[in-house]
């Protein structure tokens, strides 16, 4: 009996010694340094200036140029990137960033805290959308007590402060090159100037964008690749034979069309991870416009849920891209609450759900919106209009272009349409917004479009914005997402997943809850 514990004790010493020893090698220099990372660029973006676009695609190639102060693991929790450390006071109202030290912009200026003062007073205050808000609304002042240490001082509390840093809400801008000066018409924002681990170094439109590695990159030893080019390829079937060929090695999501996936997942040293996404976490739902009959009836709202399945949603018309939602907040979103009340596919339930409701629900012809992204969303507007026919709806499909069907959510012109947005980690950041009585205001696709209202989840969801604890904040959101569930006060359909593909030798590519916008300093091929 001794012997075979000893052994088996020993086997486990080995195996952790040789883990150790393997970690230990990898720390010291198993990652090779050199090599192009060929990856492409869909659509080709306008400009690469983060501080003044922030379209996925420019994230994508300027977050190698730009940094933020902090960057976010999974979890959704702050890791260092231009500060290497910060402080929050106990009122909740003072923040305090050291900075790393040695920092260069990529002319060679020195980065400092007066950078930092002007990105965040100057800068993104006037050119940022999201940014812009809540550095209006809630910061009082930015200031620098030296050329290390930055404090950052609030009018009133606000929660998901540290989650705002990201490089795409608050990239760090050069003072010494645009102080003064006419952001928007900048020469500099054709050749961009960060303080990132690669450099710009080509833009020939219609083609491709080159990088360089930065030399002088504040962490020593990094970045480990030579360049990194981003190919404009605009037909999406070339671009899965690009990536077959092996003419680019990393595939976005949204680079391939989704029937796609099974086969390019199946090709020899080919790996596919969905992750990258958590602080982004987009969720898709139908939008029932409450203004009027029959969706201003709680119990028809109820119905429409039990008659989708949306099971077959993500299995056959996303081609198993997606998680079945279970609230309006996205399950790796801070204070999801996983305890509340389930919508199955049920259509007998459904039926009596209608039957309770006094809804003559056949009285007048429900109009689809369609969702002019893609043929995926096209048969789920069919599907939809199948499902609700069958629990006694009369449906039309309405066929509307982008600018169109922006302009038709954004004016509250239809009964039912589909969107899907970012929730950004935090409720306060992404979601309030669609069920806040105060923002169901026109003009724009990503407010609370649908008119809904209740007085009570107001209050909790502001009070969750500006609580201090995270207990408190989980249980004023466990109890709003309680109401907004059973109120249906969107139809939540399932959260997104984006496929991110790559060939078996690049290393470390997704690292963090920001995935490919990440600067990838710590990306290395394997030779």
């Amino acid at each position: 009996m001794h012997h075979h514990i000893n052994k088996t004790l020993l086997r486990v010493g080995s195996a952790l010694a040789l883990t150790t020893l393997m970690a230990l090698g990898n720390i010291a220099g198993a990652q090779t340094r050199g090599g192009t990372l060929n990856a492409i660029v869909q659509p080709e973006p306008p400009i690469l200036m983060l501080g003044l676009n922030q379209q996925g695609p420019t994230q994508y190639v300027a977050g190698k140029i730009y940094q933020g102060l902090l960057t976010y693991d999974e979890k959704l929790q702050p890791l260092p990137s231009l500060a290497k450390s910060w402080k929050v006071s106990p009122d909740a109202l003072t923040y305090s960033f050291e900075l790393q030290q040695g920092v260069k912009w990529h002319d060679g200026k020195p980065f400092s805290s007066a950078d930092v003062v002007f990105s965040m007073d100057q800068f993104l205050r006037k050119m940022h959308p999201r940014g812009r808000l809540v550095i209006n609304k809630y910061v009082d002042s930015i200031t620098a007590p030296d050329a290390n240490n930055v404090v950052i001082k609030l009018k009133e509390p606000f929660a998901p402060f540290l989650s705002i840093f990201v490089v795409d809400n608050m990239p760090m801008v050069p003072k010494h090159i645009y102080e003064g000066t006419d952001y928007a018409t900048n020469p500099a924002n054709q050749t961009p100037i960060g303080t990132g681990p690669f450099k710009f170094k080509e833009w020939k439109k219609g083609s491709y964008v080159t990088l360089v590695r930065n030399d002088e990159y504040w962490k020593p030893g990094q970045p480990y690749l030579d360049e990194i080019v981003f190919r404009v390829v605009p037909d999406a079937a070339s671009r899965a034979v690009a990536f077959e060929k092996g003419d680019v090695q990393v595939l976005r999501g949204g680079d391939v069309d989704n029937v796609e996936v099974k086969r390019l997942k199946a090709l020899p040293n080919v790996e596919m991870t969905t992750k990258g996404w958590e602080m982004y976490a987009p969720l898709s739902f139908m939008f029932m416009n409450q203004r009027s009959a029959p969706f201003d009836n709680v119990k028809v709202r109820q119905a429409v849920m039990h008659a989708m399945n949306r099971k077959f949603i993500v299995d056959n018309i996303f081609f198993g891209l997606g998680k079945i939602a279970i609230s309006p907040l996205a399950s790796t979103t801070l204070f999801f609450e996983p305890k509340v009340t389930q919508y199955d596919f049920n259509l007998k339930k459904a039926r009596e759900l209608i039957k309770e409701s006094g809804v003559n629900v056949g009285a007048r012809t429900i109009k689809i919106l369609s969702f002019p992204y893609g043929s995926a969303w096209d048969r789920l507007a069919e599907y939809t209009k199948q499902s609700l026919e069958q629990i006694g709806f009369k449906v039309e499909i309405e066929a509307a272009d982008a600018g169109g069907w922006a302009k038709r959510t954004g004016d509250f012109d239809f009964d039912l349409t589909f969107n899907f947005t970012y929730q950004y980690g935090d409720p306060a950041l992404g979601v309030a917004r669609h069920y806040l009585s105060t923002n169901a205001v026109k003009g724009s696709p990503f407010v609370n479009n649908q008119g809904y209202n209740n007085p009570k989840v107001d209050d909790l969801l502001n009070k969750g914005a500006s609580a201090i604890t995270k207990e408190e904040r989980q249980k004023l959101y466990s109890e709003a997402q309680n109401i907004l569930v059973n109120e249906v006060a969107n139809g939540f359909l399932f959260e997104i997943e984006y496929p991110t593909f790559y060939r078996k030798n690049i290393k470390n590519l997704v690292t963090t809850a920001i995935g490919l916008n990440e600067s990838f300093d710590n990306v290395w091929i394997e030779k």
